[in-house]
């Protein structure tokens, strides 16, 4: 029997494209049964896998041949869909144009023209993207089905067995079979409450992005052995380890310096600290950072579970930590007058912050004060109580407050696009909803500005040695967003320079800054389309730079108990400060599936992030139904205007309950235009809270009878995920 290799390489070159099975066969000269059966099986497997397709008369065929081309079914519950592909820009999948894909499934598509040039028609499903799925249970005729909370998904879900579950109730469903022109097919392996109440919702979403809740027993019982491991002895055996060896790779003792953490006030786990000194006309800055790879061994249970989780999951009532609490919260928190274990990052800067050198060492701090973030911003801003309270430190803050700025100025000189982003605070206490916007106060710039400072400096450090790494990289814009955008920015009458071919991050960033001179309204119109047109930041093992920051080698280095990749960064550079470049070169085919596993990780726990701020703010407003207020148009559709309130809350109005008139939406320009009403993107309204839809996450917004404001441009609001670290770009 000929190897798959040759298999493969027959149809790379054609010699086997459109042919049957028993022509295959003939060709390689397979006489037995056996020897035709195990072809049968070779080529059902390379069609499973996507490598061969078949026509429509059974051939088969290499994809390439038939132009077709592999993306990702997105459904929109509304019928029809699209296809993202891996690379270029979304195709639209009509209603009869799916032949049975649905969302979530790897797929073959052909490209069938339509009016604009952008459709397409699945070919062959190669892979089915959902194997749970999260929804409400209805009995009917033929038994019951479960009504998928994702509308993308499927309208139903027949049930065929599994757990009693009762109507009314949120389940989950584990799919088995997809028939031909039916409805997917499973079975109810989980019960998570009645429909509609919050924590029933919440872990719905939980479910259905494929979070892990629970740690393992193994997992639990690794991390307590861990983090009962003594620091002093850690400490010591360290430094005895270095004598032995001549080396001078011992710990650091940095506890008799004046070292503090900033956090928010309901942050529980502190995986970063800083001080700053001066002397000789130089400032020395130390960024110390959990030494977690300490406790976390790699291939170990721990290790396995930390990349399978990838990062922490923050929610309004709870978070899903990477780590044990054992770890998170325990021995590897930078917790105020403990003993810790660090890798410390220490950069020596001029007077206008411009780096002169940095150094990376193994060392123990000892926290001198827990800050938060409104406390240093009130110390700085003249509080007398708490200026008292920390004298010992505010000289210090001074000194942080001005090195962060001049920072922030350099980093804006060398092009980096500071876009004004908005962030909600939802809190859950005693069972009330709080929702607000999240300030960005003097205090949240120093320790972004130290965390990007100390990230830069590890991508550096291993691109100096160069050793195989995990970067955070951000490609430049592709060209059709960004002409897209240069579009949209001449038709608000503005007169942008870039090319969109090879768009540079000062380009963009001068845009910003122009209109904020002249304190221009479309300042924040502009802000929310170029953050549109831009790529998202991900992680990889080749160095691209990161256009956002303007930086050409960047990494995240600063949070380890939280994000996966900041711990594979750790491992490689204590490998180079051990000397072993061997260790450090052992990373060489991992960083690359690392980089892909701990996107996707990212992707999903944002998603479940907003899904579930979502959710908390529909429960927040249905106290609110019947209020009106001042909101901001963010989004456009053919379909739907949406406005987001000053606390980011956004909220839907159907073209349905727009006033009447005849409207057409200008897509290039994100307008819906009628003869005497229109809305576009910036533009102010007045809103009343119609309704709050549980099932959608979606608040129901409708024109309110007083406002006056439709068609009047104003300056607008962007609306923004992220954490209060900073350091997620």
């Amino acid at each position: 029997m000929p190897a798959l290799t040759e298999i493969r390489e027959q149809f790379h070159t054609g010699a086997f494209d459109f042919k049957k099975a028993s022509e295959i066969g003939r060709l390689l000269g397979i006489p037995s049964r056996s020897g035709r059966e195990a072809l049968t099986r070779i080529l059902s497997q390379m069609e499973k896998e996507g490598e061969i397709v078949r026509d429509e008369r059974g051939r088969y065929v290499s994809p390439e041949r038939l132009g077709l081309i592999k993306g990702t079914v997105q459904g929109s519950g509304r019928g029809f869909a699209f296809l993202l592909r891996e690379e270029g820009e979304d195709l639209f999948l009509p209603p009869r144009s799916l032949h049975g894909a649905l969302h979530g499934d790897v797929v073959y598509a052909k490209l069938i023209g339509g009016e604009r040039g952008d459709e397409a028609a699945v070919y062959s499903v190669i892979k089915r993207g959902m194997r749970r799925v999260v929804g409400t249970y209805f009995k009917d005729r033929r038994g019951g089905i479960v009504e998928p909370d994702d509308k993308r998904f499927a309208p139903e879900v027949r049930i065929t067995g599994g757990l009693r579950v009762a109507p009314g109730e949120k389940a989950v469903v584990e799919i088995d079979a997809y028939p031909d022109g039916k409805a997917p097919e499973g079975r109810i392996c989980e019960i998570l409450g009645e429909s509609g109440d919050l924590m029933a919702e919440e872990e719905g979403i939980i479910a259905a992005h494929e979070l892990r809740a629970e740690f393992p027993q193994k997992v639990l019982a690794e991390a307590a052995k861990a983090a009962a491991k003594p620091v002093a002895a850690a400490i010591a055996n360290r430094d005895a380890a270095a004598v032995a060896n001549s080396s001078s790779a011992g710990r650091r003792d940095f506890r008799g310096e004046r070292i503090i953490t900033i956090d928010g006030d309901d942050s529980r786990d502190f995986d970063d600290a800083v001080t700053l000194t001066e002397a000789n006309g130089r400032l020395h800055l130390g960024v110390h950072i959990a030494d977690v790879s300490h406790y976390v061994k790699r291939g170990g249970a721990l290790d396995k579970e930390a990349y399978a989780r990838g990062t922490s999951v923050y929610f309004p009532d709870r978070v899903l930590p990477m780590l044990p609490e054992s770890l998170s919260n325990g021995i590897c928190s930078l917790s105020e007058g403990e003993d810790r274990l660090v890798l410390s990052c220490l950069i020596d800067l001029d007077g206008d912050g411009a780096v002169l050198g940095s150094e990376f060492c193994e060392g123990v701090i000892c926290s001198a004060h827990r800050m938060t973030y409104s406390q240093v911003t009130a110390i700085l801003e003249g509080d007398a109580k708490l200026r008292g309270r920390y004298a010992d430190v505010v000289p210090m803050l001074e000194k942080m407050r001005a090195l962060a700025e001049r920072l922030y100025s350099r980093r804006k000189k060398r092009g980096a696009v500071d876009l004004d982003v908005r962030e909600a605070h939802i809190t859950y206490q005693d069972g009330k909803i709080g929702v607000e916007e999240h300030p960005r106060t003097v205090s949240h710039r120093i320790i972004e500005e130290f965390m990007l400072l100390a990230n830069e400096a590890a991508a550096q450090f291993a691109a100096e040695y160069d050793l195989p790494f995990l970067y955070r990289v951000h490609e430049k814009p592709g060209e059709e967003r960004a002409e897209a955008f240069r579009t949209y920015l001449r038709e608000l009458g503005l007169s942008p320079a870039f090319r969109p071919d090879n768009v540079r991050p000062g380009e963009y960033s001068k845009i910003i800054d122009a209109l904020e001179a002249e304190n221009s309204p479309l300042r924040s119109v502009v802000n929310r389309m170029m953050l549109r047109s831009m790529s998202k930041a991900r992680y990889g093992d080749e160095n691209v730079g990161h256009f956002g920051l303007a930086s050409r080698c960047y990494c995240h280095f600063t949070s380890p108990i939280r994000r996966y990749p900041d711990l594979v960064v750790h491992r490689i550079i204590k490998s180079v400060l051990a000397g072993d470049l061997a260790e450090a070169h052992s990373f060489a085919g991992f960083v690359k599936n690392a980089g892909i596993s701990c996107s996707e990780s990212e992707r999903r726990a944002d998603e479940a992030e907003r899904d579930v701020d979502a959710l908390y703010e529909v429960f927040y407003m249905r106290e609110h139904i019947g209020e009106e207020y001042d909101a901001v148009v963010s989004g456009v559709t053919s379909f739907a205007v949406f406005a987001e309130l000053p606390s980011t809350i956004e909220g839907r109005i159907g073209i349905e309950d727009l006033p009447p008139d005849d409207y057409t939406f200008v897509e290039e320009r994100y307008l819906l235009q009628g003869r005497r009403h229109a809305y576009a993107i910036g533009d102010a309204l007045r809103v009343q809270v119609a309704g709050c839809d549980i099932g959608t996450r979606r608040v129901l917004f409708v024109p309110a009878e007083n406002d006056k404001k439709s068609g009047k441009r104003t300056e607008g609001a962007h609306r923004s995920r992220g954490r209060a670290k900073g350091d997620n770009a």
